[in-house]
């Protein structure tokens, strides 16, 4: 690593030196000589680099020297660019009149004391000493000058062959497919079978589980499908929240596992799934347990593709004979590389390469990764020169050849310095980690490697090339799953890890010489995890990094003052990231960080940023995206002459654009650009920006006055990938329509680069005709909104490419149709159509072929649309229509045969009669969704009826349907024996609904709000599957006992054995409970405000196994025998209280060593003072304690003490409380004070309790904003990862991970 930083530095360290404005400040602080003196000895120090860079494989004095000399590099690069620093602020003096004082405020007064010219003549002098060091030691060590040219590289012109290109594998394919396709697997026990595929790392198992994956008659078995990338790390919260995440398209959060299984467990229900777990590395079978649970209710025959290094874990769940994944054959590995090298599959046109391409096959020992890398290295090399001496390197016999292929490693070697360090540096992502190419290039242009000092090409264009040549070699690949994202392939990673020295290893020390750190951010961060920074004064990289994709509520919680903190000790930053932390200002220290180049605080809680931020001279990237609270920028933007990139998306509080921003001609990431208003930026400053590039949001276009105006901005001349036009709602009368048709015209894009373009609030009549034109050939995804004044399309539907298309808020459209279209088959590549808030539109039409891949189609608001006349919708699979009259969902249905999926919201006129009628074209559906539907009052007539139609229904959701009786008309003796498919049943809000006769096989059943029910049945012996329960706010029901065994026609009763989830609150009439052993599998009982509860039988929890979370609170006559002090053996999270006796007469309770999370509430006769009354004593092993409703509740710092891992504490509604658990404090991860009037001056900033608090990472308050997940007052604990081992390097090397 140490020469790749050194040789790197050499070339920018002369340009530096040659600058005419660094010369002109050392002239000024007579430092001239030292700076001609630095550049002789670097002149004698490079001429030795290429002779040391070749001996410090095999030599340790040699690859010492280097390390000493990448130190040095370092120290002489942060001297050079203090003085660059300097001549950019003298320049601005003194272009802004040099007895300003009002510029001198604004520039730092340590770049303006000439006094220290002293303390540079002293750090030249240091780095003079040292370097004639090195020099001197260069004949002790061997080294000589020795002139190396790198071979100039021939491009030869012929397309590369796919880097997933597989050869050898069709075999192995069509067996593997057999296995998968197979049906139920009689040997196993389960629902599901494990098709393992087993190997070493880089032979193509990632490969082929893909291509079985992908393959169609794969898809079309299979209808739930997921894919998870496991890695060494067996995390089971993230490998089950992908597995949601993929088989429900949604993005909810969960707070513990416990609750994500449950939820994974019912969407997996009675399903035919295929997961693949990518990767495996975990050896145990208790954590595969756990993880498999949900998947055993899956349909038969569902199957899991297991790829994975290590046997171990499959031997153990049974699967003896293991046969790993065989190396590619001679003849097919020949071909692959052939395929690589040359671009053709064989040599017969290179016959002389053919017996070293042999060599390298059978040096490669048939590893398609090896293969593929070693081919893209000698793509550019035809030479059988060349070849021979590759074939012959000293690589191959490197003493690490077990852990990084050889083949890798020469491939690495044949970098040059510039692509090693770009490459090394990312080993500062872990595993798996997914980047984006854009910032990658940004990150890499802050760190001062991408040096153009030999070409006219910009940073930016050189980031491209180096990102694009690391592609083409197979050191980066494309994500499966995101074609924007890339990653590393493990064995890459490891190649640049051990480039650098990186090692795993647990330290306490300051690391004073390491130059990046990198950190995967958790949810809460304590101070204890960056103690290791301390003192790391040399630091360049700060990075936080999110693991998997952040939703736009997420956020990582870390103090202000732990962020404060770090960076005071920090001031040599280049790159500093804070994204998605909890911060709401941005750190007073940043401003004085002079080397720094990259800037990102994209998703903070900031509201401005800071006016001293312009002092930041060096600054080429400022990110602020989805800075929700962000209403100001500050006024001297100009000052900022090098930003090239400027993220402001999403910041809808963000109404005025920064004074002199269209001066900076270097901009080529500008985001957001709002015209007019405030800022009066006028869009004629468009045309000095003529490097923008990428994402861009134009806002206020109704303040253009002219057409000409938007002419002279020539938006064409950027290529933009994604172009939003936004009028804004303030309307000038005195423009017309036509005016604003011209205006949209001269903003066209250019054609060859725009993928997503959207358009907003335009007010013209029609459009101009370059919005729909074919040549817009990378066109995926349009949105038109808000043009209320168009009263027709445009013709979109020749854009080959698109895929998404949203129109929303057009009343004066009428007709939808042929101008729509197009003459050629319309829209053949759409997957997603939605129609919103459309109230003119009255017709639809479409030609024969249109829409052949439409998948989703949503019409929503469009009360007035009454013809439809639509062809066929072959893949049309998922159907939502809201605010429309019946007839559309009647023609629809009709042409929809593969229909899975319906959501109906307030269908006028859609009565049962109508409503039969339209379920005869349901016979695919297996999900339906009624809300709002007033008109019907049966949803079938009867069961029976319905089974003959509805033979794939699973899951039936209806919610405020008024005059909704019951399911069917005609309740039958056999009712819930028909609807065999059928599994869940989720009724809200339907207040005319007395009965609920539930089908036999259902499985989760969810009442709410349901003001008139007073009974719910299953059919005689029925509901033995049932597996959660959920009756809230049913003040009606009537039954008064559950869990009877004596009696099968009460709701709960002994012979729903299999039931799991219990919840159950607002049951006025429920008198008791008289029966819990039988339900060996609950695992949830959760009972609120259930007042005429009297028994429970509390007595028979130590059966409860299962159990884990149990919640009983505000049930005031319950049994005054309860709790007995006994509770479930594996109980790990319990909210009590609001009970007959109060929690202070409890007595001793012997809770489970499982027990993480205690919520205690307190009811109106609990007199309690102290908190040492009620903790009888807790559990050690708490680490969530939640204390409310104790309205006497005066102390809480006794009692608490021996809670040593509590992470967080909650207090709520405890007017009295005032103090608490001061030495707990400090350890704490989140502390929430809410209704404790005395408390909250105290945990304020300044109050008493403050420096024991202001390390933690989350403290809320009722007058602080919280993005604290909470459900229904249950706070579970949150998964923590061990902080105890950082990634790191020795004091020789300068990257670290945490």
């Amino acid at each position: 690593m140490a020469e790749i930083v050194v040789s790197a530095f050499f070339s920018l360290f002369f340009d530096k030196l040659a600058s005419e404005a660094l010369n002109k400040i050392a002239r000024a602080k007579g430092i001239e000589s030292e700076l001609k003196k630095l550049k002789r000895s670097l002149i004698q120090i490079k001429n030795l680099l290429y002779d040391a860079s070749r001996k410090e494989l095999t030599d340790e004095a040699v690859k010492e020297w280097l390390n000493g000399l990448q130190h040095l590099a370092y120290d002489i690069d942060d001297v050079l660019d203090d003085l660059a620093t300097e001549a950019i602020e003298h320049e601005l003096t003194e272009k802004s009149g040099s007895t300003s004082s009002k510029v001198r405020k604004l520039i730092p007064t340590c770049c303006t004391n000439f006094s220290l010219s002293s303390r540079m003549h002293g750090k030249l002098d240091d780095i003079a000493t040292k370097l004639q060091e090195l020099v001197d030691a260069k004949n002790n060590l061997g080294l000589s000058v020795i002139t190396y040219e790198m071979p100039k590289v021939k491009r030869y012109e012929a397309s590369l062959v796919d880097a997933r290109a597989i050869v050898g594998r069709e075999g192995d394919k069509n067996a593997l497919v057999q296995k998968l396709l197979g049906g139920h697997d009689e040997s196993s026990s389960q629902n599901f079978s494990i098709v393992p595929i087993v190997g070493m790392g880089g032979v193509g198992k990632t490969t082929l589980a893909r291509l079985l994956y992908d393959e169609k008659d794969v898809k079309d078995y299979f209808k739930v499908r997921a894919w998870v990338c496991v890695s060494d790390e067996f995390d089971i919260f993230s490998i089950s929240k992908v597995i949601y995440q993929s088989v429900t398209g949604e993005t909810k959060e969960f707070t513990d596992l416990n609750l994500l299984q449950e939820a994974l467990r019912e969407k997996l229900k009675d399903k035919l799934f295929l997961i693949v777990l990518d990767d495996v590395w975990s050896k145990s079978y208790a954590d595969w347990d756990k993880l498999v649970s949900p998947f055993l209710v899956g349909a038969p025959g569902s199957r899991i593709i297991m790829t994975t290094r290590k046997e171990q874990l499959l031997r153990k769940l049974g699967y003896a004979d293991l046969v790993p994944l065989p190396s590619l054959s001679h003849d097919d590995a020949l071909s692959l590389f052939a395929q690589h090298a040359l671009g053709v599959d064989n040599f017969n046109s290179h016959p002389t390469l053919k017996p070293h391409g042999e060599g390298f096959v059978k040096k490669c020992d048939g590893l398609p990764l090896a293969l593929i890398a070693l081919g893209r290295l000698l793509r550019t090399k035809k030479d059988e020169e060349e070849w021979k001496m590759l074939l012959d390197s000293e690589i191959w016999r490197l003493e690490n050849a077990d852990e990084i292929l050889p083949a890798l490693r020469l491939s690495y070697d044949d970098l040059s310095a510039s692509l090693k360090q770009v490459f090394a540096y990312c080993s500062l992502f872990p595993k798996d980690y997914l980047f984006n190419k854009e910032e990658l290039i940004q990150l890499w242009m802050a760190e001062g490697f991408l040096h153009y000092s030999t070409t006219r090409k910009s940073m930016e264009r050189l980031g491209v090339e180096y990102f694009e040549e690391l592609v083409s070699r197979s050191f980066f690949q494309h994500s499966s799953d995101d074609k924007s994202l890339f990653m590393m392939h493990d064995l890459m990673n490891d190649l640049a890890m051990l480039d650098i020295g990186m090692k795993e290893y647990s330290r306490k020390e300051a690391l004073p010489k390491h130059r990046h750190i990198s950190f995967v951010c958790e949810e809460y961060m304590a101070y204890k995890r960056f103690k290791l920074v301390k003192g790391a004064r040399s630091l360049r990289t700060f990075l936080a990094l999110s693991v998997g994709v952040v939703q736009s509520w997420g956020i990582f919680y870390l103090s202000n003052k732990v962020i404060n903190d770090l960076l005071q000790e920090l001031p040599l930053l280049r790159v500093l990231c804070l994204s998605d932390l909890s911060i709401s200002e941005v750190p007073e220290v940043v401003h004085s960080m002079k080397h720094l180049r990259y800037l990102n605080l994209s998703r903070t809680q900031i509201t401005n940023l800071p006016e001293n931020v312009c002092n930041l001279y060096n600054l080429l990237t400022l990110i602020v995206f989805g800075c929700k609270y962000l209403v100001k920028l500050p006024e001297n933007f100009s000052k900022l002459k090098n930003l090239q990139h400027f993220d402001i998306r999403d910041t809808p509080l963000l109404k005025k654009m920064p004074l002199g921003i269209g001066q900076l001609k270097s901009l080529q990431t500008l985001s957001k650009i709002i015209i007019g208003g405030e800022s009066g930026f006028a869009i004629t400053e468009l045309k000095n920006l003529q490097n923008l590039q990428g994402k861009v949001f134009i806002e206020g276009l109704g303040n253009v006055e002219n057409a000409m105006d938007a002419r002279e901005a020539n938006i064409s001349q950027n290529r933009l990938s994604e172009l939003v036009l936004n009028w804004g709602y303030g309307f000038n009368v005195s423009q017309t329509e036509t005016h604003e048709k011209e205006v949209l015209n001269e903003l066209k894009p250019h054609n060859g680069t725009l993928e997503k373009l959207g358009i907003e609030s335009y007010r013209g009549i029609e459009f101009p005709t370059w919005i729909g034109d074919p040549s817009f050939c990378r066109l995926t995804k349009v949105w038109i909104d808000g043009c209320e004044e168009c009263t027709s399309l445009p013709r979109l539907g020749q854009l080959p490419s698109l895929k998404e298309l949203i129109i929303g808020e057009m009343s004066k459209v009428k007709v939808v149709g042929l101008e729509f279209l197009g003459t050629d088959l319309a829209f053949p590549s759409l997957e997603i159509l939605r129609f919103k808030s459309m109230s003119g539109w009255e017709e639809w039409s479409t030609n024969s072929g249109a829409f052949p891949c439409l998948q989703e189609l949503r019409i929503e608001y469009c009360p007035n649309l009454v013809r439809v006349e639509v062809e066929a919708l072959p893949s049309l699979r998922f159907l939502k229509l809201k605010k429309c009259g019946h007839g559309v969902l009647r023609s629809l249905v009709d042409v929809a045969s593969s229909l899975t999926n319906l959501e109906i919201y307030d269908i006028s006129g859609l009565t049962d009669e109508l409503w039969r009628g339209v379920i005869g074209y349901l016979g695919a559906v297996e999900e339906i969704s009624i809300i709002g539907c007033d008109d019907i009052k049966y949803v079938w007539e009867s069961e029976a009826e319905a089974s003959k139609v509805l033979v794939n229904l699973k899951m039936l959701a209806l919610r405020k349907c008024e005059n909704l009786v019951s399911l069917g008309e005609k309740e039958e003796d056999n009712s819930g024996s028909s609807l065999t498919s059928f599994r869940e049943l989720g009724v809200s809000d339907c207040n005319s609904l007395k009965h609920c006769s539930c089908p036999n096989n259902m499985e989760d059943l969810y009442l709410r709000r349901c003001d008139s029910i007073t009974s719910v049945s299953f059919p005689a012996g029925g509901g033995q599957k049932l597996e959660s329960l959920t009756i809230t706010d049913c003040k009606k029901l009537l039954e008064k006992e559950l869990g009877r065994k004596d009696k099968t026609r009460v709701l709960i009763n002994s012979k729903m054995q299999m039931l799991e989830s219990i919840i159950i609150a607002n049951w006025p009439n429920l008198k008791s409970i008289s029966e819990l052993s039988c339900f060996i599998h609950l695992n949830t009982l959760y009972i609120s405000k259930c007042p005429g509860i009297e028994s429970f039988p509390d007595h028979e929890f130590l059966n409860l196994t299962s159990l884990k979370d149990l919640t009983i609170i505000d049930c005031t006559s319950m049994d005054s025998s309860f709790p007995r002090g006994l509770w479930p053996p594996k109980l790990c999270y319990l909210n009590i209280g609001g009970l007959k006796k109060p929690i202070s007469e409890w007595g001793p309770q012997n809770f489970p060593t499982s027990l993480v999370s205690l919520g205690l509430y307190g009811g109106p006769s609990d007199d309690v003072k102290n908190f040492d009354q009620l903790s009888h004593p807790l559990p050690s092993s708490l680490t969530t304690l939640y204390i409310n409703g104790f309205e006497k509740l005066e102390s809480v710092s006794t009692g608490l003490q021996h809670l040593t891992s509590l992470q967080r504490l909650i207090i709520q509604k405890c007017p009295k409380t005032i103090d608490l658990p001061e030495k707990l404090l400090p350890s704490l991860l989140v502390l929430r004070v809410e209704g404790c009037a005395n408390l909250k001056e105290r945990i304020s900033r300044g109050g008493s309790y403050w420096p024991h608090i202001s390390l933690i990472p989350c403290i809320t308050t009722e007058d602080s904003v919280s993005l604290m997940s909470m459900n229904n007052s249950k706070y579970h604990i949150t998964r923590e990862k061990a902080l105890t081992h950082v990634s790191g390097i020795d004091q020789n090397c300068d990257f670290i991970k945490t």
